[in-house]
C-alpha cells in the first residue's frame, strides 16, 4: 500500500463536481436527474470560433505553443482589455492558460508564502478557499448578508487587513450569488487599498459579459490600481466554450513572469488550436457574439426568481448577474421530509437529489451555509420543472 501526500490527503474536492457526479450517477441509473449544479452554459460554441479552430488544424497549429500564450493571441487580449474595460496592457504582461481555474491557481503558487493571509468576501467561489490553502495561504473570511447584496463595504474590508495581509481576491459578477459590484461601490473599497500599496487585489471577471445591470467596471480600471492588480478572465461562460479550456491573467510583469515561470514546469503553452480559436472570438465585439447569451440568461432569470419567490422557506435574492441564484433556505431547517430532519443546506441538498431528483449545491461550499445555489443555465422549460418538483418537496415536508 503506498501513501498517498498530506498535500492531496488534506485536498478538499470541489462539491459543484462532487454534486454533478452524484447527478450523473442517478441518470446511469435510468433516472430524470435536472443538473442545475454546474456552471455551464447550454449553449454551443459560436461557429465562427470553431471555424477558426478547424482552420488552425489544417493549417497545422499542432506544435507546442508558447509557455505564456502566442504572441499575436496576447495582443488580441491586451486589445479586448483596452476595449471593454479601458485597461492599458502589453504583452509582457498577458499569461495564458488553460482555463480561469489555471490562472488562478498559477497566481496563488506563484504569490503566496506560508503565513500570508488571503480576504475572501463570503460567499464566495468554491475553489478559492482550497487555492489558498494548497498554496500554503491563510483564508480570512469575510462574512456578507443577503441584505448587502452579499458585498462587502469598505468597513468590512477594512477590519480584515492585517500586517499578514498579501492577497484580497473576489468576483463580480460573482460565483455564487451573481452579485454585481457598482462602480462607487469599488472606489469604496479602493480607498482603503490606497491606504496598503502592498496588497494585491485579484479580479475574477469571468463572468462580465453575463451583466444584467449596464455596468460593468473592472477594479483595475481605478485611479492607481493597476498595478497592484491581477485581472482574471477567460473564455469559458461569455463565450460557451468550457471545454476549450482557456483563460488569462494580465498583471504586473513580475507576477506574469512568475507565473510563466511556473506554467512552464507544469502544463507549458495552452492548447494550441484553442488559442487560435480564442483570437476569433475575442475580436469580435462582445455584444454580437454573447449578447444572446446574456438575454437569454436574464429571460431565465425573470422565470426562475418568480417561481422561487412562490416557495414556502425560501428567500431568493436577485442577481446582477452570472446564472445563478443563491436563496436563503434556512427556513426549511426545522422541517422533517418522511421522519429525516433537515439539519442544514448540505441535507437539504441530498434528500431534494435522492427523492425528487434536481442536483443543487449546498452553500456550505461557498462559505454560506444558509443557502443553496441553483444554476439557471439551462432551458426554461427544465427549469419550471426542476423548481416545480423542489416545491413538491417542500410541500411533503413539515
Amino acid at each position: 500500500m503506498f501513501k498517498i501526500s498530506d498535500r492531496i490527503l488534506n485536498l478538499e474536492e470541489s462539491q459543484t463536481l462532487n454534486t454533478s457526479a452524484k447527478a450523473k450517477k442517478l441518470k446511469e441509473k435510468g433516472f430524470d436527474v435536472i443538473d442545475l449544479s454546474l456552471g455551464e452554459t447550454d449553449f454551443f460554441t459560436p461557429d465562427l470560433v470553431k471555424q477558426s479552430a478547424k482552420l488552425a488544424i489544417d493549417q497545422n497549429y499542432s506544435t507546442y505553443s508558447p509557455v505564456p500564450g502566442y504572441l499575436d493571441l496576447r495582443e488580441t487580449i491586451c486589445k479586448k482589455l483596452k476595449r471593454d474595460n479601458n485597461l492599458d496592457y502589453s504583452p509582457d504582461q498577458i499569461v495564458v492558460s488553460t482555463g480561469a481555474k489555471h490562472s488562478l491557481m498559477n497566481i496563488f503558487l506563484s504569490v503566496l508564502d506560508p503565513s500570508d493571509e488571503v480576504i475572501i468576501p463570503a460567499p464566495y467561489w468554491v475553489s478559492y478557499l482550497t487555492m489558498v490553502k494548497f498554496a500554503n495561504g491563510t483564508p480570512v473570511i469575510i462574512r456578507t448578508t443577503k441584505e448587502n447584496d452579499y458585498k462587502i463595504t469598505a468597513s468590512d474590508l477594512e477590519k480584515s487587513i492585517t500586517n499578514k495581509t498579501k492577497i484580497f481576491i473576489f468576483s463580480s459578477p460573482c460565483n455564487p450569488t451573481g452579485s454585481v459590484y457598482s462602480h462607487d461601490e469599488l472606489e469604496s473599497l479602493c480607498q482603503v487599498f490606497r491606504k496598503y500599496p502592498n496588497i494585491l487585489v485579484i479580479s475574477d471577471e469571468i463572468y462580465e459579459y453575463i451583466n444584467f445591470t449596464g455596468e460593468q467596471t473592472s477594479i483595475a480600471s481605478l485611479d492607481d490600481m493597476q498595478k497592484r492588480c491581477i485581472v482574471v478572465n477567460g473564455l469559458s461562460k461569455g463565450y460557451a466554450m468550457t471545454g476549450w479550456r482557456l483563460g488569462y491573467m494580465a498583471g504586473p510583469v513580475e507576477i506574469s513572469s512568475a507565473v510563466s515561470k511556473l506554467q512552464s514546469q507544469f502544463t507549458s503553452g495552452a492548447n494550441s488550436i484553442t488559442q487560435r480559436a480564442a483570437i476569433s472570438a475575442l475580436i469580435q465585439n462582445p455584444s454580437s457574439i454573447s449578447g444572446y447569451i446574456r438575454d437569454e440568461f436574464e429571460k431565465r432569470k425573470k422565470l426562475v426568481y418568480d417561481e422561487l419567490s412562490k416557495l414556502n422557506g425560501v428567500i431568493p435574492n436577485n442577481p446582477g448577474g452570472a446564472f445563478y441564484f443563491f436563496p436563503d433556505v434556512s427556513g426549511l431547517f426545522t422541517k422533517r421530509y418522511k421522519d429525516i430532519k433537515i439539519e442544514n443546506s448540505d441535507k437539504l441538498c441530498e434528500l431534494i437529489l435522492e427523492n425528487s431528483h434536481v442536483s443543487l449545491v449546498s452553500g456550505s461550499a461557498f462559505g454560506e451555509p444558509n443557502c443553496v445555489r441553483l444554476s439557471y443555465a439551462t432551458s426554461q422549460e427544465k427549469l419550471s420543472q426542476a423548481i416545480k418538483r423542489i416545491g413538491d418537496f417542500i410541500s411533503c415536508c413539515n
